[in-house]
C-alpha cells in the first residue's frame, strides 16, 4: 500500500488500495482549528448517536469535515470520521490530489478490482481496530444502491442516518466561514457590474453570462491563490427566459424593452453566494413598472424582518401578506430566502433554514441567510416575466445583521439606457 508499486505483469497483482502522499499537504481554506471545531461537532452527534464511525459521502458533508471536494464521474467517495481521526476514501484517478488538498488522512481505491470503494472503508476501520457495529451515514444524499453496498460490507452494523444533525450544525458559521462568505459576496457584486456593463440591444444571453464568469474568476482567483478556482457561473435571463430562477442562459438576443435578471454566483472553495437583479433594457411599460415596485416593496420588508429570533415562518407570513393586498400570491414561486455555506446548485442544500411557511427554525447568531422575493406573471399577461431581488445577510454574534450585498436594487439603479 505505497506509492513505490512492485513490479506486475497483470491487472491482477495490482493493489486494490494505496496510500499515495504524493508531494506536500497544501494550504487549505481553512485553519486546523476550524476543521477540528467542525469535527468535534460531528463526534457530539456521534456520541449522542452511539456511533463506532460515520461514513460521509456527500459532496458537503466531505468538503465541509475535510475541505475536499470530489468530482465524481460514476466514482463514489466517502469521508470516514472515528473518534480519534478522519480519512477519506478517493479514487486513483484523483492520485495524490485528495491527500494534498483535503484535512486528515487519505487512502486511494484502484479500479482494478470491483467495489474496491466499499474495501477501502473496511481497511479505514480495520486499521483502526473499529469493529463496527453502530455506523452514521448521510440518508439525505446517500444512492439506495450505495448504502445497500455499504451494509453488505459492515453486515453486522446498524446503520443510521446522520445527515439532518449534520446539517444543522452546518447552519451555524464560524468565524472563519463567515469571512469567506463575505468575500464571495462581495465577487458576486463585481460580476453584477461587468453584466450590467455588457447589456446591450443585440448581444446574447450566454454571451453576458461568460463575462460576468469570467470577471469573478479572476477575481476568486486572486482572492484564494491557494485554492482549485472551479464551478462558478452565471444564469442571465431575458424575456420569457427570466420565468424561472434556475433558467440557464440561451442564445437568445437581448431586446429593447425586455425584462432582464441578473444572476452571479461565485464559488469560493466550495462555498457559494449569489447575487440576483431585476433589470429593464429601456423604460418599462407601466405594469412592468408596478409589478417590480411591488417585489422591491417585499424585499424591502424582508430585508428589515430577518434579525435574531425571527421565526422562519412567520417571516414568510407576513411577506405573503403584501402580495395578498396586490393580488399577487398566487405568481410567488419559491420560498423567500435560504441558507448559505458549504453548497452549490448540485450539492448542499440546508432545508432547516428556509424562509418558507412549513419551516420553524429561529433565526440565531452565526446564520446566514438570504432575502429573495420572486414572482413571475406568465407569457400574454401584461407585464410578463420573472421579478426577483436577492441579497444576502449575516446574523452577527452582537444581535446586529448585516447586509454584505451592495449591489443596487429596483427601478431608480437597473434601468439600462437601450
Amino acid at each position: 500500500m505505497s506509492i513505490a508499486a512492485a513490479p506486475a505483469n497483470s491487472v491482477a497483482e495490482l493493489e486494490r488500495l494505496k496510500v499515495l502522499h504524493n508531494g506536500t499537504k497544501q494550504k487549505l481554506t481553512f485553519s486546523d482549528a476550524e476543521f477540528e471545531r467542525r469535527l468535534t461537532g460531528l463526534r457530539q452527534i456521534m456520541a449522542v448517536k452511539e456511533l463506532d464511525a460515520v461514513i460521509l459521502t456527500s459532496y458537503h458533508g466531505i468538503k465541509y469535515y475535510s475541505d475536499f471536494l470530489y468530482t465524481t464521474f460514476g466514482r463514489n467517495y466517502a469521508l470516514v470520521v472515528t473518534a480519534e481521526d478522519s480519512v477519506t476514501i478517493t479514487a486513483n484517478i484523483d492520485a495524490g490530489m485528495p491527500w494534498r488538498t483535503s484535512y486528515g488522512e487519505n487512502i486511494v481505491y484502484t479500479d482494478w478490482r470491483r467495489d474496491n470503494f466499499y474495501f477501502g472503508l473496511q481497511e479505514a476501520l480495520r486499521q483502526r481496530g473499529i469493529t463496527a457495529r453502530r455506523l452514521g451515514v448521510e440518508d439525505d444524499a446517500l444512492p439506495v444502491l450505495t448504502r445497500e453496498k455499504i451494509q453488505a460490507a459492515f453486515a453486522g452494523a446498524q446503520l443510521l442516518d446522520i445527515s439532518q444533525d449534520a446539517m444543522r450544525q452546518r447552519m451555524i458559521k464560524s468565524a472563519e466561514e463567515i469571512e469567506v462568505i463575505k468575500h464571495g459576496a462581495r465577487i458576486g457584486d463585481l460580476g453584477g457590474e461587468a453584466i450590467k456593463a455588457a447589456i446591450r440591444e443585440g448581444i446574447t444571453e450566454y454571451e453576458v453570462a461568460l463575462i460576468g464568469t469570467e470577471a469573478m474568476v479572476h477575481e476568486i482567483a486572486r482572492t484564494f491563490p491557494d485554492q482549485e478556482v472551479r464551478d462558478t457561473w452565471v444564469w442571465f435571463q431575458s424575456g420569457i427566459n427570466t420565468d424561472g430562477a434556475h433558467n440557464w442562459a440561451t442564445t437568445r438576443k437581448l431586446q429593447q424593452g425586455d425584462i432582464l435578471s441578473l444572476n452571479c454566483f461565485p464559488m469560493t472553495s466550495g462555498y457559494y453566494t449569489a447575487l440576483e437583479r431585476t433589470l429593464f433594457l429601456g423604460q418599462p411599460d407601466e405594469r412592468s413598472l408596478q409589478l417590480w415596485n411591488v417585489n422591491v416593496e417585499v424585499h424591502r420588508r424582508g430585508l428589515e424582518l430577518i434579525k435574531p429570533g425571527a421565526v422562519c415562518k412567520d417571516i414568510a407570513a407576513e411577506l405573503n401578506e403584501i402580495y395578498i393586498g396586490h393580488g399577487l400570491l398566487p405568481n410567488r414561486t419559491f420560498g423567500y430566502g435560504h441558507s448559505f455555506g458549504v453548497l452549490s446548485h448540485y450539492y448542499g442544500r440546508e432545508a432547516g433554514l428556509e424562509l418558507r411557511e412549513d419551516i420553524d427554525t429561529v433565526l440565531e447568531p452565526g446564520m446566514v441567510v438570504s432575502m429573495e422575493p420572486m414572482i413571475t406573471v406568465l407569457d400574454g399577461e401584461p407585464g410578463a416575466g420573472g421579478y426577483r431581488e436577492h441579497d444576502i445577510l449575516v446574523i452577527g454574534d452582537d444581535g446586529g445583521v448585516e447586509n454584505i450585498t451592495k449591489f443596487g436594487f429596483g427601478p431608480e439603479n437597473n434601468i439600462i439606457d437601450a
